[in-house]
């Protein structure tokens, strides 16, 4: 959890229900509102856990955001009093928000276990600056070649460097097997 977020100590996260796409609507929605409804001592962070992901398409590398968890935002709030009743005023700003299903669990929903908290911030954490590809290969595996100077050869996968997301493929050239060093985005598989 960020350092510089100071909730009072009966804050809690809670996991939000969204209509699939809207996710990003509802974290910008509360985001915005919850100062104007006065809400900023109930609802303290929404977050929306998120990685980049690459793929080679006709021999382009493109990237986009994908959602870690889809159809569903964590926000970090006072929801329920002293006497674990629930606090009506924040309760019904954010079950009435555009694209909120709900809270998961209902009526009476059950905060996040901080091992759950932990993990999702360890996964955001391990997202951050790195680059997911979207298709993972195998070892052995016949890919085609879509870009550079080896277009439309064939060749086997022998090694895979996830960090760097490279292959290195042998391609029969003039009968004899040659090493080629690509990126994930430069093939594709024969069954693509």
């Amino acid at each position: 959890m960020p350092a510089e977020i100071i909730a009072p100590l009966n804050a809690e996260w809670f996991a939000l229900h969204t209509l699939a796409g809207q996710e990003n609507k509802v974290k910008t929605y509360i985001d915005k509102f919850k100062a104007v409804e006065e809400l900023e001592e109930y609802i303290f962070e929404v977050l929306l856990p998120t990685e980049t992901v690459s793929e080679g398409k006709h021999g382009k590398k493109t990237t986009k955001v994908r959602k870690l968890y889809p159809g569903y935002v964590f926000i970090h709030m006072r929801l329920y009093d002293e006497e674990r009743k629930v606090i009506n005023k924040p309760w019904y700003f954010v079950k009435e928000v555009n694209g909120v299903i709900g809270f998961v669990g209902g009526e009476r929903p059950a905060a996040l276990k901080q091992s759950d908290v932990d993990e999702i911030f360890a996964r955001i954490e391990a997202a951050k600056g790195t680059e997911v590809p979207k298709v993972h290969y195998m070892v052995g595996e016949e890919v085609r070649i879509t870009d550079g100077a080896f277009t439309n050869l064939t060749g086997r996968i022998d090694e895979i460097d996830p960090e760097r997301s490279k292959l290195k493929i042998s391609v029969s050239i003039f009968g004899r097997f040659t090493p080629v060093e690509l990126e994930y985005w430069q093939v594709q598989r024969l069954t693509d």
